[in-house]
């Protein structure tokens, strides 16, 4: 399994929430075993510059190869770029799934 995090900050903390929706298109997307967003409680102590989290996972690298060329991808980065300011995404391997079974 892949697990896919991508970490957004706004230009302007009015657009948090355009983020948020806009980057929920990508749900419709039908590539991903699981997928949300959230939005970032600003709790820790050393940084909380990240607003926006995409945490989503896939079955093998063709599935997020597979989900990053959907058209609904590109549609909800058109729409994403304009608003954010920083945009880190990280993908690991992981055995283990991060849901109950």
């Amino acid at each position: 399994m892949i697990r896919h995090i991508v970490f957004f900050s706004a230009k302007n903390e009015a657009d948090v929430m355009r983020i948020a929706e806009g980057l929920g298109m990508l749900a419709d997307i039908p590539h991903s075993d699981f997928f949300e967003v959230g939005l970032n409680r600003k709790v820790d102590q050393i940084g909380t510059e990240v607003d926006v989290i995409v945490y989503a996972e896939f079955r093998d690298e063709a599935a997020l190869a597979a989900y990053k060329a959907h058209p609904t991808y590109q549609a909800c980065t058109a729409k994403v770029r304009p608003l954010r300011e920083m945009r880190m995404a990280a993908d690991f391997v992981s055995s283990k799934s991060g849901r109950p079974a």
